[in-house]
């Protein structure tokens, strides 16, 4: 993933000088018979009669009465033993037991509607009678304070969203997943191998993730056909010749069309996130962006967009909006992009392909993704646990998928790896799952809403951006921003 580029990346024209866990019942005395009664247990009457030589009076024989009595409390007695008995055993071997007690689950989302998520939580509350789950679809904006704060108060829900790139910052409330509900090697056959590096601290996985997604390349097919290029370029170098075939500028060099939207910060939608791809294509290292690879990469992302042969620049709208509206080819972009400009502009003939990639570099593209995990202030944390497990089978997520289809274009492609042959051919979300297996994370990601890690840095990299537009040197455009990232760094504790 770490490659440089070599010299062949950008044409001469835009090349930089670096590329890119029995009791028994007790025995009842038998009453005595006359036979074993003591000699002075005899009346006087009866001993004067017999020294008279007359017979003795008969002598009254026991009550029947009592003789009866004592006998059913005897059995009295032993019928309530067996009862106890038979109490017992039910209890213990049978496993009888009263109404399970009810739990409640509270869920907060962030991008599905109630709509999509009821069907999933009814069939799970169907095997599960004693739980409830309320799922609310939450405001992005604030959203990880709000998470904080009310999970700190005791107020927060038990099962929520977050971003891939989140973890250092929501270590005070997120729990590990038990092993009792997925084992770390069934976790690591489950899920690419990008999340087995964003969800785990020491030896714990913090989050089951529903979805996987990332930067791809978006392009007009419409506007390929009439500049004559049949496939989607596969390098940088393919980028640079089929821009100058699709960019259309007026007699005064304003551009009416843009082969591609790159160069700029204020109005290319992720410009820090494909800043990121080409950092890592130059074999830089967001840690260290006062070493030449960086520059290099700063170099390779400003050329597009520096005249006299700009093919982008700040005149032209939003990059997203430019490419609803037609006025650039290709972008870069997460899939949901994709959602979002079919929604304003269905009858666009768009396809996707995987991101470019440096001549003779290995692919590699950046994760963009969001994941469920649980809050350690729930007093259900296990039932939680098993509710999440319950989503990420094979066959709830084919269903979650289908829902969401039902909404918009397509659905979150599917986070496990066993599923990917259903959608690697898909014309929208296929270049993701082509991709995920090689998908790397850096906390530079664009619209997470997040006001701490992400949004910080881009502050930075976009400062950098500017501040090249303006003349500064590349190299020292990102030692500022190095000292601004290291802040960032070291307020999330990240080494």
């Amino acid at each position: 993933m770490d490659d440089k580029k070599d010299d062949k990346t950008i044409p001469q024209d835009l090349q930089p000088t670096t590329v890119f866990a029995s009791t028994t019942p007790a025995q009842t005395e038998e009453p005595m018979t006359p036979e074993e009664l003591s000699p002075d247990v005899v009346t006087p009457a009866t001993e004067e009669v017999a020294k008279a030589g007359e017979a003795p009076p008969p002598t009254t024989p026991p009550s029947i009465y009592e003789e009866n009595r004592n006998q059913y409390f005897a059995i009295a007695g032993v019928a309530v033993f067996f009862v106890i008995i038979l109490i017992i055993f039910f209890k213990v071997f049978l496993g009888t037991k009263g109404p399970a007690q009810e739990i409640k689950l509270v869920y907060w989302g962030l991008w599905e509607d109630s709509q999509v998520m009821t069907p999933l939580i009814d069939a799970y509350q169907q095997k599960n009678p004693n739980v409830k789950i309320e799922y609310d679809k939450m405001d992005p904006q604030d959203y990880r304070e709000k998470l904080l704060a009310r999970t700190k108060n005791g107020q927060g829900p038990d099962i929520f969203r977050f971003h891939n790139t989140w973890l250092p910052e929501i270590t005070d409330i997120v729990s590990p997943l038990p092993q009792s509900i997925m084992t770390n090697s069934e976790f690591e056959k489950t899920f690419y191998k990008v999340a087995q590096k964003d969800l785990k601290i020491g030896n714990y996985y913090y989050g089951l993730p529903l979805e996987i997604d990332g930067l791809v390349l978006i392009y007009n097919n419409s506007l390929f056909k009439k500049a004559g290029i049949p496939t989607a370029p596969n390098t940088w170098d393919d980028v640079i010749n089929d821009v100058s075939k699709l960019t259309v500028k007026d007699q005064n060099g304003q551009i009416i069309t843009s082969g591609i939207a790159i160069g700029t910060a204020d109005n290319v939608d992720h410009f820090s996130d494909i800043f990121g791809l080409m950092l890592v294509q130059n074999g830089g290292d967001l840690k260290k962006l006062d070493q030449p690879e960086a520059a290099g990469a700063l170099q390779s992302y400003r050329k597009f967009a520096e005249a006299p042969k700009n093919i982008w620049d700040s005149t032209l709208p939003a990059s997203t909006v430019a490419f609803t509206q037609e006025k650039v080819a290709m972008i870069i972009g997460p899939s949901w992009d994709i959602v979002n400009i079919k929604a304003i502009n269905p009858d666009l003939d768009l396809k996707t392909a995987p991101v470019p990639t440096v001549p003779g570099g290995a692919p590699v593209s950046i994760a963009n993704y969001w994941v469920e995990g649980v809050s350690k202030q729930s007093k259900n944390q296990i039932e939680a646990w098993k509710f999440l497990n319950f989503l990420v089978q094979k066959d709830n997520l084919t269903k979650l998928y289908e829902l969401e289809s039902k909404s918009r274009t397509f659905g979150e492609p599917y986070s496990r790896v066993d599923l990917a042959n259903l959608l690697i051919q898909d014309q929208y979300v296929g270049p993701v799952i082509k991709e995920a297996s090689y998908f790397v994370s850096l906390p530079l990601i664009s619209k997470t809403y997040d006001n701490g890690l992400n949004d910080n840095i881009v502050q930075y990299l976009g400062n950098a951006i500017n501040s090249a537009a303006q003349g500064v040197d590349y190299g020292q455009a990102l030692k500022t921003a190095k000292q601004g990232v290291t802040q960032v760094f070291s307020q999330f504790n990240i080494q």
